[in-house]
């Protein structure tokens, strides 16, 4: 089998009226439409500008596109191919949907973040989305840094991220993300948040937190809910806020010097040793590791801020750190160890803990990168 024309002269379109390109979307509208998405778009969305008319209709559009697949305006054209417009009704063209997320204030994003948020509590509650939410649920935030290229793009500046394991400054935006889950469940994210791209990992996320944690409530997780961060996240702001929330913190600590006084002064008869079911990735080490030991010491943090100060569950997991450069055959003279501290106010057993510390840090990054790399990235 052969071309019988030159590549420069093929162009591949879908112009069947009688086909549907994206029959996947019917189940999917119907459930959105069950769960009210064009009506809470209706009460809660109000666009001052002349573009912003009929929110409850285009807004469902840009749904129906990402879903899709579509990661910019002009893919949202999908949307029209072949016999599309038969199956769904108010389908706007790209340009106008383009010009109406221009129209878009931070008012306006708030708004349509608390139309998420009620829009996730009725498919909780029409779906088994969270199975065992009503007994333990997982709240994992992350950030992180999307590139960007365009010149004039808003809101793009210069932030550091991690390539590789490496450190690196990339121009872009900002990502802020909230995921629920369960042991029983697959992560679902409950709130995102686009910021300027020289934002710190911690500038606002306290009351994002607190916002998070709320729609996680309102998603039907009245158990045990756990708020789980890394080490960005450490301050008495987001811990605070977190406790005011009705939910537990799960803070990686900062190994600066208090802390690691703190860790040299546990006994040896203290670390107790564990095995993990599944091994994890350990980024430095560049190795998987399934064998660690953990230790658990009472810790009071934010002490030198005013009525901040925070007594709770210093949780600690060393794993020996192997020379890979040693020889064949040469043994160690004594163990080194690199040290994990996790702050927490937990009810959890140290030992289930310790699973938990290893399962968020496998965890966080996926949903954070989910989100940047995919349709939410448009």
């Amino acid at each position: 089998m052969r071309l019988l024309h030159g590549l420069a002269k093929i162009c591949a379109t879908f112009d069947d009226p009688n086909l549907v390109s994206r029959a996947g979307l019917v189940p999917v509208m119907a459930l959105a439409q069950r769960a009210g998405l064009g009506g809470l778009v209706a009460e809660h969305v109000r666009i001052g500008h002349r573009c912003g008319v009929n929110a409850h209709l285009k807004v469902p559009c840009l749904a129906a596109g990402m879903i899709a697949g579509a990661d910019s305006i002009d893919d949202m054209d999908l949307l029209r191919h072949g016999a599309m417009p038969g199956l769904f009704g108010g389908i706007r063209a790209p340009s106008t949907l383009g010009s109406f997320l221009r129209s878009f204030t931070w008012g306006n994003v708030l708004q349509l973040e608390q139309v998420s948020r009620q829009l996730l509590a009725d498919l909780a509650r029409r779906c088994p989305l969270l199975p065992g939410k009503d007994t333990v649920a997982f709240l994992d935030i992350d950030s992180m840094q999307k590139r960007v290229y365009g010149h004039q793009k808003h809101g793009a500046a210069f932030g550091h991220t991690k390539i590789q394991g490496k450190s690196l400054l990339v121009r872009g935006l900002n990502v802020l993300a909230a995921a629920i889950s369960t042991p029983l469940a697959a992560p679902v994210i409950a709130a995102t948040r686009l910021r300027g791209g020289n934002a710190a990992s911690a500038r606002g996320a306290a009351s994002f937190a607190a916002a998070s944690a709320a729609t996680a409530r309102a998603a039907g997780c009245t158990g045990t809910l756990v708020v789980r961060a890394d080490s960005a996240f450490y301050s008495a702001a987001f811990t605070g806020a977190v406790r005011r929330a009705g939910a537990f913190f799960s803070v990686t600590m900062r190994m600066d010097p208090k802390v690691r006084a703190v860790i040299a002064a546990i006994p040896e008869t203290a670390w107790t040793p564990i095995k993990y079911p599944r091994a994890i990735w350990d980024g430095q080490l560049r190795r998987w590791v399934s064998d660690a030991e953990v230790a658990e010491v009472e810790y009071t943090a934010f002490a030198s801020k005013k009525d901040q100060a925070i007594t709770a569950r210093l949780i600690v997991r060393r794993v020996k750190d192997l020379n890979r450069k040693a020889g064949q055959g040469q043994d160690e003279l004594f163990p080194v160890w690199r040290y994990h501290a996790v702050f927490t106010d937990s009810p959890f057993a140290t030992i289930i803990l310790s699973f938990h510390v290893s399962r968020v840090c496998g965890l966080r990054r996926p949903v954070v990168d989910s989100v940047a790399d995919g349709t939410l990235a448009a």
